[in-house]
């Protein structure tokens, strides 16, 4: 079986070279993909079958990718993961898209197997892991992990985390008291060690206004190096 699996992706761009051969790699890898060149497009065809990522280019004729996933975002309904591609990398630009929930993004010019791998990437992350089910509760002082349930709560209160959110703060957890580096979290959460930290730097931002706004702060930077989440000092 490829590893496609025939999971439906969208692929959204307005360059008729790009959309072609992003739609013929993805289908070569066993890919379900349909194409939209424009903004409503995308939509329409998203409300119609909701596809299990969307490869959207951010500059489109009719309106921005930001605006499709702002439009997506008002529609209610199970959220669709969404990689971004982009000729912009200003820190500015990502950090806006992840902002709007966006799962990564991919600077043009890409590679054809960097794509591949990302794609792969988010929808482990969003499927989440298979196997066990014996239930194992991560804690540090008043956070606890659930990986059964995929529950986090602080002070027993639950925390609605995204599927990224969740796997960020699981390794946080899993290696509680230890510091770990940009790369080691870009390799572990992300899947790839040399990304832009920029999306990392968004995630722990994230994490800290749903988690660390609830209690005495748990996720600590070590400046020049990485993160660290530990219960807070007597």
């Amino acid at each position: 079986m490829r590893e496609g699996d025939g999971r439906h992706l969208l692929v959204v761009d307005d360059e008729p070279a790009i959309l072609d051969v992003l739609a013929t790699s993805l289908r070569f890898l066993g890919y379900d993909v349909a194409e939209a060149t424009s903004g409503r497009e995308a939509l329409a065809k998203v409300r119609e079958r909701r596809p299990d990522l969307v490869l959207l280019d951010v500059m489109l004729p009719d309106f921005d990718g930001f605006e499709v996933v702002r439009r997506l975002a008002a529609d209610g309904g199970a959220r669709v993961p969404v990689v971004f591609l982009t000729a912009r990398e200003s820190g500015e630009d990502v950090v806006g898209g992840l902002d709007l929930g966006a799962d990564d993004y991919i600077t043009k010019p890409f590679r054809l197997a960097e794509v591949a791998a990302r794609v792969r990437a988010v929808l482990r992350r969003v499927e989440g892991p298979g196997g066990t089910t014996e239930r194992t509760v991560l804690r540090c002082a008043d956070l606890e992990l659930d990986t059964v349930a995929y529950e986090v709560r602080r002070g027993g209160h639950l925390v609605e985390l995204s599927p990224t959110e969740y796997r960020l703060l699981h390794h946080l957890l899993a290696n509680a008291g230890r510091v770990l580096t940009h790369e080691q979290l870009m390799d572990r959460v992300w899947e790839y060690g040399s990304g832009d930290t920029a999306v990392l730097k968004s995630y722990i931002s994230y994490l800290r206004r749903k988690i660390d706004s609830r209690g005495l702060p748990l996720i600590h930077t070590r400046r020049g190096i990485g993160y660290v989440l530990r219960a807070p000092e007597a």
